[in-house]
């Protein structure tokens, strides 16, 4: 298959990249890694009139320690950059933790973060390590600029608080709170596939190691990121037992996400997969934090 006719610009800076956007608007399609869009143009799934490819936007690349603990990464960073970032391991360890799973090596080495990000696919990891972390993005948009934050950014199936002029030019994550552990789990068919479900967990411990903060996000079982904020409130002041890691995943499962199904899993079976694997995911989490 071939994409449909359109017209190419490669811009070599942001505000260049913003001048066509507001040029062409709705008309146009942004370019980063192309690991998603070229695909969707090949089959005719897009028919952009306009691509506007990002790649020659050196500022755009970057990947640099934060005074609060964290890392800053230009949109344009690769995800393969990330994943053997020393940084990201030291100072936001899920997201380190979620980035072998997207996908395959190949992919990796020309995906970008902002491009996987901007496009909001439920399957995917990255908006999920996004929430759990509590990232931030930062979008240019002809002469202003906002910060927002990750649950916000997401609004549904493919769908973000980007407009058609809007440039993602940044994604802020934090740095891990102290006695914080984490964990990334999910079920895949065969190594590089879409996974049918998975949870990201962040366990903050207090000093007599009772859960003080605890955040679920689930993927694959929604149309975005998928908090489950009631069950871990269930987790806050209780101390580590394997009733209360089943008590919170059973109702995340039943009450807090909301699988579609697919060809190869059934609404049920995608839930009793969010329940196996928060008690999983907890499990690590909690052990780390108590580390």
């Amino acid at each position: 298959m071939k994409p449909a006719p359109f017209v190419y610009h490669a811009p070599e800076s942001v505000d260049q990249a913003i001048e066509l956007l507001g040029e062409v608007g709705e008309d146009a399609k942004l370019l980063a890694g192309g690991q998603s869009l070229v695909p969707a143009m090949n089959f005719r799934i897009l028919q952009p009139s306009v691509l506007i490819d990002l790649n020659r936007i050196d500022a755009l690349t970057y990947l640099e320690p934060t005074d609060d603990g964290g890392v800053r990464m230009g949109a344009m960073t690769r995800q393969a950059a990330v994943e053997h970032s020393e940084e990201v391991a030291k100072r936001v360890p899920l997201l380190q933790l979620a980035m072998p799973l997207i996908a395959h090596p190949q992919i990796r080495n020309r995906g970008t973060i902002g491009g996987s990000l901007a496009h909001a696919d439920p399957a995917a990891e990255l908006p999920v390590a996004a929430v759990a972390a509590d990232a931030s993005f930062v979008i240019r948009h002809n002469g202003s600029q906002r910060t927002v934050a990750a649950p916000e950014f997401f609004q549904g199936m493919f769908t973000t608080d980007l407009g058609p002029q809007d440039l993602l030019v940044e994604i802020q994550w934090p740095g891990t709170p102290a006695r914080t552990g984490w964990a990334f789990e999910e079920v895949t068919r065969r190594s590089g596939d879409y996974a049918m479900a998975g949870v990201a967990a962040r366990v903050t411990l207090a000093q007599d190691g009772a859960c003080e903060q605890a955040r679920l996000v689930y993927l694959n079982v929604g149309d975005g990121p998928t908090l489950a904020p009631q069950a871990a409130d269930m987790l806050r002041g209780q101390s580590r037992s394997s009733d209360l890691f089943a008590e919170a995943a059973d109702k995340a499962a039943a009450d807090e996400i909301f699988p579609f199904g697919n060809v190869h899993a059934s609404p049920n079976y995608q839930r009793h997969l969010a329940r196996v694997l928060t008690i999983r995911a907890l499990e690590n989490a909690w052990q780390r934090a108590a580390g």
